[in-house]
């Protein structure tokens, strides 16, 4: 029997070979006798280097052409970013699959004497095209570079025009000073640069022009990506159903429904590349539907579709806020300070769980090729001012949910047990022995004290902000309480622990919200 062969439309860049060659071969594995050939087409928006695409009129920059040959026969199906198809497809066309979604973060890439012309205090040159990414990036990296001295002026941040295909991007990183091609950093989808390293061809090239480079991942909580952005939308000829059932065993329910909601909003305000606006939805087991988005101009907003609905709180409501007591005064343990001063240097992969774990003179003891994560952007601002080069953070939904994007081949980071971690004497037993490292404890408060920051006896629900809190006070909850937390150890720990009618959320605003605070 003759296998059936099946041409694959695509773009001609290194990454839509890369990515359609991905697909392809995920095809050939599920359906036994089927070969998938690409076919690669140029199109206006590969064509057209010489300005920004939102300065241009027109749309489907770089899909009318290959929409064309899939509709006159060359081809028999089309592999697109989600992000580059425009709201209004042809009814003669079928969005036969959305695969499992990349990660959908932006990552800045930097030249790498950049964290010695930041110590310097040389402004920098960052590339981009997109409009959304010139509203949103500049603030974030201001607050999450790291400075000379905590009382030194944030990092200065100029814009250049960016276009070209990926490798011509990075290029621009590993030109010498003086050049009028040289730039500091750029913005690029992590997605692009995960499917080319994928890609035989396109790790080669990577290796040389990426993997030396300083990187952050830049969070969602403060630049959500564009909408679909790291999502792939194959599509065929609506009336070619045979062709239609093969490709539906690639689609991923979870990110065809976290891509509709984010076109959604995209299609409120008008569409286009011109936007800037920014919205990603993630799921989150236990929690829900997280839907980061903002507009220009705007702070960044984030909607919450419980994973269970919320009913509404029964009867009086006396809420206790951990978020909001008062914390408890911090001591150091010597011991741990001095395991961490020692390791440190050595440490090849470093995750801080709070601002206050790294000890005074650790920043000139870190290893200066070691990678630092911390939970969220409050930890990654206080470890900038002391000088620290931070690569990402957890967006405050604790490690577990930061794990899939650490096992990222792309980011060539070690496994999990392999890095030293850096937390309060409260939250050792969350990790794993030899791993972590206590270098502080919090000091018993008063008598006094102690009953004035508790939970009062007659509180009906309870927000623990941490696990350290919840211990400090737990023998003195009784009675029907409804607890809350966020996600990540906090919650794991409330689970070990036995406790009842738990329910998590995002923050704490959320929990607040529900009860009408």
């Amino acid at each position: 029997m003759r296998p059936r062969v099946l041409k694959l439309g695509t773009r001609r860049s290194a990454l839509a070979r890369a990515q359609s060659a991905a697909v392809a071969r995920e095809l050939e594995q599920l359906h036994a006798g089927l070969k998938v050939n690409l076919a690669g087409i140029e199109t206006r928006g590969d064509r057209i280097q010489d300005r920004p695409l939102s300065s241009v009129q027109g749309k489907e920059f770089f899909t009318a052409e290959i929409d064309t040959a899939l509709l006159e026969g060359e081809v028999d199906f089309t592999v697109h970013s989600y992000k580059d198809l425009s709201l209004e497809r042809t009814a003669r066309l079928r969005l036969a699959a959305v695969p499992r979604r990349e990660q959908p973060h932006d990552i800045a890439v930097f030249a790498r004497d950049v964290p010695e012309r930041l110590a310097a205090g040389f402004e920098l040159a960052i590339g981009t095209s997109s409009p959304r990414r010139m509203s949103f990036v500049p603030d974030l990296l201001k607050r999450v570079l790291p400075r000379p001295a905590p009382t030194a002026a944030a990092a200065g941040i100029r814009l250049v025009d960016l276009r070209g295909n990926v490798d011509s991007r990075l290029r621009r990183l590993h030109e010498p000073r003086g050049s009028a091609r040289q730039l500091d950093g750029i913005v690029l989808a992590f997605a692009g640069l995960a499917r080319l390293w994928g890609d035989e061809a396109g790790r080669a090239l990577l290796e040389q022009l990426f993997s030396p480079l300083p990187r952050m991942v830049l969070p969602l909580s403060a630049c959500p990506a564009a909408p679909a952005q790291g999502a792939l939308g194959i599509e065929c000829r609506a009336e070619d159903a045979v062709t239609a059932q093969l490709l539906a065993g690639i689609d991923h329910v979870p990110t065809r429904r976290a891509v509709d909601a984010e076109r959604a909003l995209l299609a409120e305000r008008g569409g286009g590349c011109h936007q800037r606006f920014g919205a990603t939805q993630i799921e989150v087991p236990d929690l829900g539907a997280l839907l980061y988005l903002r507009e220009d101009g705007g702070e960044p907003q984030l909607r919450w579709t419980p994973a269970v609905p919320l009913a509404a709180p029964r009867g009086a409501v006396r809420p206790w806020d951990g978020s909001r007591a008062e914390r408890a005064a911090i001591e150091p343990i010597e011991a741990g300070d001095a395991l961490s001063l020692q390791r440190l240097p050595g440490t090849e992969a470093l995750f801080v769980a709070h601002g206050r774990a790294l000890p005074e003179g650790a920043p000139a003891r870190i290893n200066p090729a070691s990678h630092i994560w911390v939970p969220g952007l409050s930890t990654w601002q206080a470890l900038a001012e002391r000088g620290l080069w931070v690569e990402g953070c957890a967006e405050g939904l604790g490690i577990a949910l930061l794990e899939p994007l650490l096992r990222e081949p792309l980011l060539q980071l070690p496994s999990l047990s392999q890095w030293t971690v850096l937390t309060h004497a409260g939250a050792v037993s969350g990790w794993a022995p030899g791993q972590v490292i206590a270098t502080y404890r919090h000091r018993e408060a008063s008598a006094a004290d102690e009953a004035a920051a508790a939970p009062p006896a007659d509180a009906t629900h309870l927000y623990w902000h941490s696990s350290a809190q919840f211990e400090r006070w737990r023998t003195g909850v009784a009675g029907p309480v409804q607890h809350a937390c966020g996600p990540g150890k906090t919650y794991q720990h409330l689970l070990h622990a036995g406790v009842q009618n738990l329910r998590m959320f995002p923050a704490a605003v959320q929990w607040r919200t529900w009860l009408g605070l």
